[in-house]
Protein backbone atom coordinates (compact mmCIF):
# COMPACT_ATOMS: atom_id res chain seq x y z
CA UNK A 1 0.00 0.00 0.00
CA UNK A 2 2.66 2.41 1.03
CA UNK A 3 4.34 1.80 -2.23
CA UNK A 4 1.79 2.67 -4.56
CA UNK A 5 1.07 5.43 -3.02
CA UNK A 6 4.81 6.38 -3.16
CA UNK A 7 4.42 5.49 -7.11
CA UNK A 8 1.50 7.53 -7.44
CA UNK A 9 3.06 10.38 -5.43
CA UNK A 10 5.77 10.37 -7.79
CA UNK A 11 3.71 9.94 -10.92
CA UNK A 12 1.67 13.09 -9.85
CA UNK A 13 4.93 15.12 -9.30
CA UNK A 14 6.72 14.29 -12.22
CA UNK A 15 3.52 15.25 -13.61
CA UNK A 16 3.34 18.45 -12.26
CA UNK A 17 6.79 19.24 -12.55
CA UNK A 18 6.50 18.33 -16.58
CA UNK A 19 3.38 20.28 -16.93
CA UNK A 20 4.68 23.42 -15.28
CA UNK A 21 8.37 23.22 -17.16
CA UNK A 22 5.85 22.82 -20.15
CA UNK A 23 3.76 25.74 -19.12
CA UNK A 24 7.43 27.63 -18.42
CA UNK A 25 8.44 27.18 -21.85
CA UNK A 26 5.35 27.91 -23.62
CA UNK A 27 5.10 31.34 -21.86
CA UNK A 28 8.93 31.97 -22.74
CA UNK A 29 8.35 31.70 -26.27
CA UNK A 30 4.50 34.10 -25.93
CA UNK A 31 4.92 37.83 -25.70
CA UNK A 32 1.84 39.91 -24.39
CA UNK A 33 0.25 42.45 -26.73
CA UNK A 34 3.52 44.69 -27.83
CA UNK A 35 1.24 47.78 -27.92
CA UNK A 36 1.21 50.31 -25.44
CA UNK A 37 -0.07 53.53 -26.54
CA UNK A 38 -1.97 52.69 -29.73
CA UNK A 39 -5.87 51.85 -29.33
CA UNK A 40 -6.78 50.15 -32.94
CA UNK A 41 -4.39 46.77 -33.06
CA UNK A 42 -2.55 44.47 -30.73
CA UNK A 43 0.23 41.80 -31.63
CA UNK A 44 0.75 38.85 -30.01
CA UNK A 45 4.19 37.21 -30.79
CA UNK A 46 4.09 33.40 -30.52
CA UNK A 47 7.60 31.53 -31.24
CA UNK A 48 7.24 31.19 -34.89
CA UNK A 49 4.49 33.46 -36.01
CA UNK A 50 2.87 36.39 -34.33
CA UNK A 51 -1.27 37.48 -34.17
CA UNK A 52 -2.22 40.78 -35.40
CA UNK A 53 -5.83 42.01 -34.66
CA UNK A 54 -6.97 44.99 -36.17
CA UNK A 55 -9.89 46.78 -34.28
CA UNK A 56 -10.07 50.01 -35.33
CA UNK A 57 -10.10 49.71 -38.83
CA UNK A 58 -11.90 53.13 -39.23
CA UNK A 59 -14.00 55.29 -36.44
CA UNK A 60 -16.78 53.09 -34.79
CA UNK A 61 -15.76 50.32 -37.08
CA UNK A 62 -18.02 47.01 -35.55
CA UNK A 63 -15.51 44.89 -37.84
CA UNK A 64 -11.95 43.72 -36.83
CA UNK A 65 -9.48 42.05 -39.22
CA UNK A 66 -6.87 39.13 -37.83
CA UNK A 67 -3.47 38.33 -39.26
CA UNK A 68 -1.56 35.50 -39.22
CA UNK A 69 2.01 36.52 -39.70
CA UNK A 70 4.28 33.41 -39.72
CA UNK A 71 7.71 32.39 -40.33
CA UNK A 72 8.89 29.75 -43.04
CA UNK A 73 7.30 26.25 -42.01
CA UNK A 74 5.86 28.01 -38.68
CA UNK A 75 3.15 24.98 -37.48
CA UNK A 76 0.08 27.45 -36.92
CA UNK A 77 -2.95 25.97 -34.53
CA UNK A 78 -6.22 24.87 -36.34
CA UNK A 79 -7.86 27.90 -34.43
CA UNK A 80 -6.51 30.25 -36.59
CA UNK A 81 -7.16 28.69 -39.87
CA UNK A 82 -9.67 31.20 -40.76
CA UNK A 83 -7.09 34.44 -39.86
CA UNK A 84 -5.47 35.51 -43.65
CA UNK A 85 -1.95 34.04 -43.27
CA UNK A 86 1.20 36.19 -44.50
CA UNK A 87 4.70 34.80 -44.67
CA UNK A 88 7.05 36.88 -43.00
CA UNK A 89 9.34 38.80 -43.90
CA UNK A 90 7.60 40.12 -46.70
CA UNK A 91 10.16 40.61 -49.79
CA UNK A 92 7.34 43.22 -51.67
CA UNK A 93 4.64 45.84 -50.75
CA UNK A 94 2.42 47.96 -52.09
CA UNK A 95 1.25 51.32 -49.72
CA UNK A 96 -1.97 53.58 -50.30
CA UNK A 97 -0.78 56.01 -47.92
CA UNK A 98 1.62 58.54 -48.02
CA UNK A 99 1.93 58.36 -44.04
CA UNK A 100 3.44 54.52 -44.37
CA UNK A 101 6.03 55.31 -45.94
CA UNK A 102 7.93 56.35 -43.36
CA UNK A 103 7.82 53.34 -41.61
CA UNK A 104 9.08 51.74 -44.33
CA UNK A 105 12.29 54.34 -44.43
CA UNK A 106 13.25 54.14 -41.05
CA UNK A 107 13.55 49.87 -41.11
CA UNK A 108 15.70 50.96 -44.47
CA UNK A 109 13.25 48.90 -46.04
CA UNK A 110 11.79 51.49 -48.68
CA UNK A 111 13.76 49.09 -51.68
CA UNK A 112 10.68 46.74 -50.91
CA UNK A 113 7.98 49.03 -52.21
CA UNK A 114 6.85 48.23 -55.44
CA UNK A 115 3.94 50.14 -55.90
CA UNK A 116 1.66 52.89 -54.79
CA UNK A 117 -1.50 55.00 -56.56
CA UNK A 118 -0.61 58.26 -56.98
CA UNK A 119 3.28 58.44 -56.96
CA UNK A 120 3.32 62.77 -57.51
CA UNK A 121 2.24 62.71 -53.39
CA UNK A 122 4.76 60.83 -52.35
CA UNK A 123 7.75 63.61 -50.93
CA UNK A 124 10.64 61.03 -49.62
CA UNK A 125 13.84 61.26 -50.92
CA UNK A 126 14.65 58.03 -51.17
CA UNK A 127 11.51 56.93 -52.36
CA UNK A 128 11.84 58.99 -55.54
CA UNK A 129 14.77 57.75 -56.20
CA UNK A 130 13.15 54.69 -56.44
CA UNK A 131 10.64 56.33 -58.56
CA UNK A 132 12.87 57.77 -60.98
CA UNK A 133 14.46 54.50 -61.24
CA UNK A 134 11.25 52.82 -62.42
CA UNK A 135 11.21 50.34 -59.73
CA UNK A 136 7.79 51.63 -58.27
CA UNK A 137 4.69 51.13 -60.20
CA UNK A 138 1.87 53.92 -61.06
CA UNK A 139 -1.59 52.54 -59.45
CA UNK A 140 -3.90 55.31 -60.30
CA UNK A 141 -6.06 56.66 -57.29
CA UNK A 142 -6.97 54.87 -54.11
CA UNK A 143 -10.59 54.46 -55.08
CA UNK A 144 -9.54 52.26 -58.72
CA UNK A 145 -6.71 50.59 -58.00
CA UNK A 146 -5.30 49.14 -61.41
CA UNK A 147 -6.32 45.25 -60.61
CA UNK A 148 -4.50 44.48 -63.87
CA UNK A 149 -1.27 45.94 -62.29
CA UNK A 150 -1.29 44.70 -58.98
CA UNK A 151 -2.07 41.40 -60.35
CA UNK A 152 0.70 41.71 -62.52
CA UNK A 153 2.99 42.54 -59.57
CA UNK A 154 1.60 40.02 -57.16
CA UNK A 155 3.31 41.70 -54.37
CA UNK A 156 3.17 39.61 -50.63
CA UNK A 157 1.08 42.41 -49.16
CA UNK A 158 -1.07 45.12 -50.36
CA UNK A 159 -1.57 47.43 -46.99
CA UNK A 160 -4.88 49.56 -47.26
CA UNK A 161 -6.88 51.42 -45.49
CA UNK A 162 -10.89 52.07 -44.98
CA UNK A 163 -13.06 54.64 -44.20
CA UNK A 164 -15.77 52.54 -43.49
CA UNK A 165 -17.31 49.14 -44.09
CA UNK A 166 -17.35 49.36 -47.64
CA UNK A 167 -13.86 49.03 -49.68
CA UNK A 168 -14.89 47.31 -52.96
CA UNK A 169 -11.30 47.67 -54.30
CA UNK A 170 -9.75 46.05 -51.37
CA UNK A 171 -12.55 43.29 -51.31
CA UNK A 172 -11.75 42.49 -55.64
CA UNK A 173 -8.03 42.21 -55.29
CA UNK A 174 -8.63 39.62 -52.26
CA UNK A 175 -10.81 38.23 -54.56
CA UNK A 176 -8.24 37.40 -56.77
CA UNK A 177 -5.88 36.00 -54.39
CA UNK A 178 -4.03 39.27 -53.34
CA UNK A 179 -3.17 39.60 -49.83
CA UNK A 180 -4.55 43.05 -48.01
CA UNK A 181 -3.79 44.02 -44.58
CA UNK A 182 -5.81 47.17 -43.11
CA UNK A 183 -3.86 49.85 -41.62
CA UNK A 184 -6.12 51.89 -38.84
CA UNK A 185 -3.23 54.15 -37.83
CA UNK A 186 -4.81 57.63 -39.21
CA UNK A 187 -7.76 56.44 -36.90
CA UNK A 188 -5.79 56.80 -33.70
CA UNK A 189 -5.96 60.32 -31.65
CA UNK A 190 -3.14 59.72 -29.71
CA UNK A 191 0.35 60.99 -31.12
CA UNK A 192 2.09 57.97 -29.35
CA UNK A 193 -0.63 55.57 -30.18
CA UNK A 194 -0.30 57.12 -34.75
CA UNK A 195 3.48 56.25 -34.60
CA UNK A 196 3.69 52.59 -32.79
CA UNK A 197 2.18 50.80 -35.98
CA UNK A 198 5.04 51.17 -37.09
CA UNK A 199 5.81 47.89 -34.73
CA UNK A 200 3.60 46.10 -37.51
CA UNK A 201 5.80 47.03 -40.20
CA UNK A 202 8.59 45.54 -38.20
CA UNK A 203 7.03 41.61 -37.71
CA UNK A 204 6.02 41.97 -41.57
CA UNK A 205 9.63 42.41 -42.39
CA UNK A 206 11.28 40.41 -39.14
CA UNK A 207 12.90 43.86 -37.97
CA UNK A 208 10.57 43.65 -34.32
CA UNK A 209 13.60 44.67 -32.49
CA UNK A 210 14.59 47.40 -34.63
CA UNK A 211 10.83 48.90 -34.51
CA UNK A 212 10.55 48.77 -30.95
CA UNK A 213 13.96 50.93 -30.09
CA UNK A 214 13.08 52.99 -33.45
CA UNK A 215 9.54 53.54 -31.37
CA UNK A 216 11.11 54.01 -28.20
CA UNK A 217 13.51 56.52 -28.88
CA UNK A 218 10.52 58.64 -30.44
CA UNK A 219 8.66 58.17 -27.31
CA UNK A 220 11.30 59.22 -24.94
CA UNK A 221 12.00 62.40 -26.94
CA UNK A 222 8.39 63.23 -26.76
CA UNK A 223 7.84 62.37 -22.93
CA UNK A 224 11.14 64.08 -22.27
CA UNK A 225 9.32 67.22 -24.17
CA UNK A 226 6.53 67.03 -22.04
CA UNK A 227 8.13 67.70 -19.15
CA UNK A 228 9.77 70.77 -20.21
CA UNK A 229 6.31 72.65 -20.55
CA UNK A 230 4.69 71.00 -16.84
CA UNK A 231 5.89 74.10 -15.28
CA UNK A 232 5.16 77.11 -17.92
CA UNK A 233 2.48 79.30 -16.67
CA UNK A 234 2.02 81.53 -20.13
CA UNK A 235 -0.73 79.63 -22.32
CA UNK A 236 -0.75 81.18 -25.64
CA UNK A 237 -4.39 81.33 -27.54
CA UNK A 238 -4.42 79.26 -30.47
CA UNK A 239 -6.91 78.69 -33.39
CA UNK A 240 -6.42 77.25 -36.74
CA UNK A 241 -7.68 76.91 -40.58
CA UNK A 242 -9.01 79.39 -42.53
CA UNK A 243 -12.18 79.44 -45.15
CA UNK A 244 -12.96 76.89 -47.74
CA UNK A 245 -16.27 76.79 -49.60
CA UNK A 246 -17.68 79.27 -46.97
CA UNK A 247 -16.62 77.09 -44.28
CA UNK A 248 -14.56 77.35 -41.41
CA UNK A 249 -12.38 73.64 -41.14
CA UNK A 250 -11.50 73.91 -37.63
CA UNK A 251 -10.40 70.18 -35.61
CA UNK A 252 -12.85 69.24 -32.30
CA UNK A 253 -11.02 69.27 -29.08
CA UNK A 254 -10.45 65.40 -28.79
CA UNK A 255 -8.49 65.13 -32.30
CA UNK A 256 -4.92 64.46 -32.94
CA UNK A 257 -4.25 67.90 -33.77
CA UNK A 258 -5.61 69.66 -30.56
CA UNK A 259 -4.22 67.08 -28.51
CA UNK A 260 -0.69 68.31 -29.78
CA UNK A 261 -1.64 71.74 -28.85
CA UNK A 262 -2.56 71.07 -25.56
CA UNK A 263 0.14 68.67 -24.95
CA UNK A 264 2.61 71.41 -25.99
CA UNK A 265 0.83 73.48 -23.28
CA UNK A 266 -1.38 76.05 -26.01
CA UNK A 267 -4.72 77.19 -25.49
CA UNK A 268 -6.44 75.78 -27.77
CA UNK A 269 -10.15 77.87 -28.36
CA UNK A 270 -12.08 74.92 -29.30
CA UNK A 271 -10.48 72.40 -26.90
CA UNK A 272 -13.20 71.43 -24.72
CA UNK A 273 -15.70 70.37 -27.99
CA UNK A 274 -16.24 66.71 -27.98
CA UNK A 275 -15.48 64.75 -31.16
CA UNK A 276 -11.97 63.46 -33.03
CA UNK A 277 -12.80 65.08 -36.57
CA UNK A 278 -13.55 68.36 -37.65
CA UNK A 279 -15.73 71.82 -36.75
CA UNK A 280 -17.46 73.38 -39.83
CA UNK A 281 -18.06 77.11 -38.20
CA UNK A 282 -18.88 80.32 -40.26
CA UNK A 283 -16.30 83.22 -40.56
CA UNK A 284 -18.41 85.14 -37.77
CA UNK A 285 -18.25 82.17 -35.51
CA UNK A 286 -14.33 81.70 -35.55
CA UNK A 287 -13.93 85.52 -35.48
CA UNK A 288 -16.24 86.17 -32.74
CA UNK A 289 -14.07 83.69 -30.62
CA UNK A 290 -10.42 83.80 -31.79
CA UNK A 291 -10.02 87.24 -32.92
CA UNK A 292 -8.06 88.44 -29.80
CA UNK A 293 -5.86 84.82 -30.05
CA UNK A 294 -2.13 84.95 -30.06
CA UNK A 295 -1.38 82.37 -32.45
CA UNK A 296 -2.71 81.11 -35.83
CA UNK A 297 -2.25 78.04 -37.85
CA UNK A 298 -2.75 78.36 -41.66
CA UNK A 299 -3.18 75.50 -43.63
CA UNK A 300 -3.98 76.82 -47.29
CA UNK A 301 -1.58 79.81 -47.56
CA UNK A 302 1.58 80.21 -48.04
CA UNK A 303 2.38 84.03 -46.83
CA UNK A 304 0.76 87.19 -45.25
CA UNK A 305 0.06 88.59 -49.09
CA UNK A 306 -1.62 86.01 -50.09
CA UNK A 307 -3.76 85.18 -46.80
CA UNK A 308 -5.14 89.33 -47.31
CA UNK A 309 -5.74 88.90 -50.85
CA UNK A 310 -8.32 85.53 -49.89
CA UNK A 311 -10.21 87.11 -47.65
CA UNK A 312 -9.26 90.87 -46.55
CA UNK A 313 -11.53 90.31 -43.25
CA UNK A 314 -8.51 87.88 -42.05
CA UNK A 315 -6.12 90.65 -41.65
CA UNK A 316 -8.47 91.91 -38.89
CA UNK A 317 -7.33 89.17 -36.11
CA UNK A 318 -4.54 90.16 -33.89
CA UNK A 319 -2.70 87.19 -34.98
CA UNK A 320 -1.89 88.72 -38.33
CA UNK A 321 -1.71 91.92 -37.49
CA UNK A 322 0.99 90.60 -34.92
CA UNK A 323 2.73 88.11 -38.03
CA UNK A 324 2.17 85.09 -35.52
CA UNK A 325 0.30 83.05 -38.45
CA UNK A 326 2.32 79.37 -39.13
CA UNK A 327 2.17 77.18 -41.70
CA UNK A 328 3.26 73.33 -43.05
CA UNK A 329 2.34 73.91 -46.40
CA UNK A 330 5.37 75.71 -47.42
CA UNK A 331 7.69 72.64 -47.25
CA UNK A 332 6.82 70.30 -49.51
CA UNK A 333 8.61 66.98 -51.50
CA UNK A 334 10.30 67.15 -55.49
CA UNK A 335 6.76 66.86 -56.72
CA UNK A 336 4.37 69.12 -54.53
CA UNK A 337 3.46 66.74 -51.82
CA UNK A 338 3.16 68.05 -48.07
CA UNK A 339 5.93 66.65 -46.25
CA UNK A 340 3.87 67.23 -42.93
CA UNK A 341 1.19 65.08 -44.30
CA UNK A 342 3.45 62.47 -45.06
CA UNK A 343 5.98 62.29 -42.18
CA UNK A 344 4.14 63.72 -38.84
CA UNK A 345 2.13 60.94 -38.18
CA UNK A 346 5.48 59.35 -37.93
CA UNK A 347 7.58 61.59 -35.96
CA UNK A 348 5.35 63.22 -33.10
CA UNK A 349 8.46 64.24 -31.25
CA UNK A 350 9.15 66.92 -33.96
CA UNK A 351 5.51 68.15 -34.15
CA UNK A 352 5.78 68.63 -30.28
CA UNK A 353 8.83 70.23 -30.41
CA UNK A 354 7.73 72.21 -33.12
CA UNK A 355 4.53 73.63 -31.02
CA UNK A 356 6.31 74.13 -27.75
CA UNK A 357 9.11 75.88 -29.79
CA UNK A 358 6.37 78.30 -30.96
CA UNK A 359 4.72 78.67 -28.16
CA UNK A 360 7.61 78.42 -25.46
CA UNK A 361 10.57 79.39 -27.36
CA UNK A 362 13.16 80.03 -24.20
CA UNK A 363 12.61 75.94 -23.39
CA UNK A 364 14.26 75.54 -26.69
CA UNK A 365 16.83 78.03 -27.75
CA UNK A 366 18.64 76.16 -30.17
CA UNK A 367 15.84 74.55 -31.70
CA UNK A 368 14.92 75.30 -35.45
CA UNK A 369 11.65 73.96 -36.82
CA UNK A 370 11.53 71.25 -38.76
CA UNK A 371 7.47 71.57 -40.13
CA UNK A 372 6.44 75.06 -39.50
CA UNK A 373 7.41 78.06 -40.77
CA UNK A 374 6.28 81.69 -39.68
CA UNK A 375 4.93 83.39 -42.81
CA UNK A 376 5.72 86.69 -44.33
Amino acid sequence: MYLAKKISFLLFLFTFISCNNKESKASENTRNNEIKHAKGITIITKENYSIVEVTSPWPNAKKKYSYILKKKNAVIPTEYKNFTQIQVPIKTIVLTSTTHIPSLEMLGEENKLIGFPNLNYISSEKVRNLIDAGKIKELGSNQSLNTEVLINLQPDIIMGYGLDNSNPTLDNLERNGLKVILNGDWNEQSPLGKVEWIKLFGVLFGKEKQANEIFKSIEKTYNETLKLVEKTKVKPTVFSGSLYEDKWYLPQGESWGAKFITNANGNYLWAKTKGTGSLSLSFEKVYSIAKNADIWFMDQYTSLEEIKNANPHYSKFKAFKAKNIYSFSKKKGKTGGVIYYELAPNRPDLVLKDLVKIFHPELLPNYQLYFFEKLK
